[in-house]
C-alpha cells in the first residue's frame, strides 16, 4: 500500500517530504524519519506538547477536532497560533497526500 506524502517544514524553512503510512500520526512519521524539532517526549500520549506543529490552514479541517486535553496543553505555549496542533493527535489518512506541517523554533533540537 502506498503511503501519503507529507511535508514537514522546520523553523529554518527546510522542507522534507516523506512517505507516511495511513493510520500513523504526524508525530510517528516524524520520529520514524528523524525529523528535527518534533521531540515527542511523552511518546504520543498527549501529555507534553513537545510535538507542537502548525498545520497548513488548508488542511486543518481534515483532522478530528481538538480534544480538551490537547487544547489545554497548547494553551500553555507562548507560540500557539490558530493552526497549532499536537502532531501526536493528527492521524494521517488516505486522501491527505500533500499535507504540510510546520515546526516552531521552540521545539528545535540540533
Amino acid at each position: 500500500m502506498a503511503g501519503v506524502h507529507l511535508t514537514y517544514v522546520d523553523s529554518r524553512g527546510c522542507a522534507r517530504t516523506l512517505e507516511v503510512a495511513p493510520g500513523t500520526t504526524v508525530m510517528q512519521g516524524a520520529k520514524e524519519n528523524a525529523v528535527p524539532e518534533i521531540v515527542a517526549d511523552c511518546g504520543g500520549a498527549c501529555s507534553c506538547a513537545s510535538c507542537h506543529v502548525y498545520v497548513d490552514p488548508g488542511w486543518l479541517n481534515c483532522f478530528a477536532p481538538m480534544s480538551r486535553n490537547e487544547d489545554t496543553l497548547l494553551s500553555l505555549l507562548e507560540d500557539r497560533r490558530p493552526n497549532s496542533r499536537l502532531a501526536c493527535q493528527l492521524t494521517v489518512e488516505d486522501g491527505m497526500d500533500g499535507l504540510v506541517v510546520f515546526t516552531p523554533a521552540s521545539g528545535a533540537s540540533d
